[in-house]
């Protein structure tokens, strides 16, 4: 087995995985959020409504 000296700093696969790896998190994040917006959450039916005493107000003039 001969060895062989790599002079590059980095190799093209190397730079073209990290950039696959980045596109498909992009995209599995994108999913999340298209599925996570199509769920229907339900809203509140009962109205909240507080009744406060006339007696508490307090006229200034």
């Amino acid at each position: 087995m001969q060895f062989e000296k790599k002079t590059r700093i980095g190799s093209p696969k190397g730079i073209f995985g990290i950039l696959i790896k980045i596109i498909l998190s992009v995209l599995v994040l994108a999913v999340i959020i298209i599925l996570v917006d199509r769920i229907n959450f339900p809203s509140p039916v009962k109205q909240i409504e507080k009744v406060i005493p006339n007696e508490n107000y307090k006229i200034i003039k």
